[in-house]
């Protein structure tokens, strides 16, 4: 069964940062994209950052590049976002993905999901 644990998620104020992990079990995750979407209360769940296994691409919103930066560690089935000068509108679930071959950005297109973490922005 194949599990994605999302942490490190919490209350920041603006401009702060914070960093996400996510490490997934219960299968092998080669050649596999994992990433991040997030929702924001009342709204559809957005993609965020997404990368491909082995240090390959790495895909980002408009909204977030050059403040998040999505990465890897295939050792240990693992990824991590670090969020650099939070705004409130990044407040937010972020949740942890994974879908076979390459990143998308269509949420219907990634069959594991973790439960989403936490992530407010104060003004």
């Amino acid at each position: 069964q194949v599990q994605l644990v999302e942490s490190g998620g919490g209350l920041v104020q603006a401009g702060g940062s914070l960093s996400l992990s996510c490490t997934a079990s219960g299968r092998p995750f080669d050649f596999y994209a994992m990433g991040w979407f997030r929702q924001a209360p009342g709204q559809e769940r957005e993609f965020v950052a997404a990368k491909t296994e082995n240090g390959g691409s790495t895909y980002s919103a408009t909204s977030v590049k050059g403040r998040f930066t999505i990465s890897r560690d295939d050792a240990k089935n693992t990824i991590y976002l670090q969020m650099n000068d939070l705004k409130p509108e990044d407040t937010a679930v972020y949740y942890c993905v994974a879908r076979p071959g390459n990143p998308s950005t269509a949420v219907t297109l990634y069959p594991y999901w973790g439960r989403g973490t936490q992530v407010t922005v104060a003004s």
